[in-house]
Protein backbone atom coordinates (compact mmCIF):
# COMPACT_ATOMS: atom_id res chain seq x y z
CA UNK A 1 0.00 0.00 0.00
CA UNK A 2 1.18 3.51 -0.69
CA UNK A 3 2.73 5.02 2.44
CA UNK A 4 0.93 8.33 1.90
CA UNK A 5 -2.51 6.74 2.06
CA UNK A 6 -3.53 6.54 5.70
CA UNK A 7 -6.03 4.26 7.39
CA UNK A 8 -9.34 6.10 7.68
CA UNK A 9 -11.58 3.50 9.33
CA UNK A 10 -12.40 3.33 13.04
CA UNK A 11 -11.16 6.70 14.24
CA UNK A 12 -12.82 9.15 16.58
CA UNK A 13 -13.71 11.61 15.19
CA UNK A 14 -14.43 9.88 11.88
CA UNK A 15 -12.52 10.69 8.70
CA UNK A 16 -13.50 13.97 7.09
CA UNK A 17 -14.41 14.37 3.43
CA UNK A 18 -11.07 16.18 2.95
CA UNK A 19 -9.18 13.16 4.31
CA UNK A 20 -11.14 10.82 2.06
CA UNK A 21 -10.48 13.00 -0.97
CA UNK A 22 -6.75 13.24 -0.13
CA UNK A 23 -6.53 9.44 0.04
CA UNK A 24 -8.37 9.16 -3.30
CA UNK A 25 -6.00 11.68 -4.86
CA UNK A 26 -2.95 9.74 -3.63
CA UNK A 27 -4.43 6.52 -4.99
CA UNK A 28 -5.08 8.01 -8.43
CA UNK A 29 -1.60 9.55 -8.51
CA UNK A 30 -0.05 6.19 -7.67
CA UNK A 31 -2.09 4.20 -10.18
CA UNK A 32 -1.68 6.72 -12.99
CA UNK A 33 1.99 7.35 -12.31
CA UNK A 34 1.42 11.09 -12.52
CA UNK A 35 1.32 13.55 -9.66
CA UNK A 36 0.12 16.25 -12.05
CA UNK A 37 -1.67 14.99 -15.16
CA UNK A 38 -1.38 16.64 -18.55
CA UNK A 39 -4.17 18.93 -19.69
CA UNK A 40 -5.39 16.15 -21.98
CA UNK A 41 -5.79 13.82 -18.98
CA UNK A 42 -6.91 16.33 -16.33
CA UNK A 43 -10.65 15.66 -16.72
CA UNK A 44 -10.22 11.88 -16.50
CA UNK A 45 -7.89 12.30 -13.50
CA UNK A 46 -10.33 14.59 -11.65
CA UNK A 47 -13.27 12.29 -12.44
CA UNK A 48 -11.37 9.28 -11.09
CA UNK A 49 -10.51 11.14 -7.86
CA UNK A 50 -14.15 12.12 -7.30
CA UNK A 51 -15.46 8.62 -8.02
CA UNK A 52 -12.91 6.96 -5.75
CA UNK A 53 -13.57 9.49 -2.97
CA UNK A 54 -17.31 8.76 -3.26
CA UNK A 55 -16.89 4.98 -3.13
CA UNK A 56 -14.37 5.28 -0.26
CA UNK A 57 -16.83 7.35 1.77
CA UNK A 58 -19.51 4.75 1.02
CA UNK A 59 -17.18 1.97 2.18
CA UNK A 60 -16.29 3.77 5.41
CA UNK A 61 -19.97 4.36 6.20
CA UNK A 62 -20.76 0.66 5.84
CA UNK A 63 -17.78 -0.96 7.59
CA UNK A 64 -18.41 -2.33 11.06
CA UNK A 65 -16.04 -3.34 13.83
CA UNK A 66 -16.20 -4.48 17.42
CA UNK A 67 -12.90 -2.72 18.23
CA UNK A 68 -13.06 0.59 20.07
CA UNK A 69 -12.33 3.67 17.95
CA UNK A 70 -8.72 4.80 17.77
CA UNK A 71 -7.66 8.19 19.04
CA UNK A 72 -5.98 10.28 16.33
CA UNK A 73 -3.55 11.97 18.72
CA UNK A 74 -2.41 8.69 20.27
CA UNK A 75 -1.90 7.16 16.81
CA UNK A 76 0.03 10.26 15.68
CA UNK A 77 2.33 10.00 18.71
CA UNK A 78 2.93 6.29 18.01
CA UNK A 79 3.83 7.10 14.40
CA UNK A 80 6.23 9.84 15.51
CA UNK A 81 7.94 7.40 17.90
CA UNK A 82 8.27 4.80 15.11
CA UNK A 83 9.76 7.44 12.81
CA UNK A 84 12.21 8.54 15.49
CA UNK A 85 13.46 4.96 15.82
CA UNK A 86 13.53 4.40 12.08
CA UNK A 87 15.23 7.64 11.05
CA UNK A 88 17.15 8.44 14.24
CA UNK A 89 15.44 11.76 14.85
CA UNK A 90 14.20 12.93 18.25
CA UNK A 91 10.56 12.14 19.00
Amino acid sequence: MCRNIRQLHNFEPPATSDEVRAAALQYVRKVSGASKPSQANQAAFDDAVEQIAHITAHLLEHLTTSAPPKNREVEREKAMARNALRFGTPA
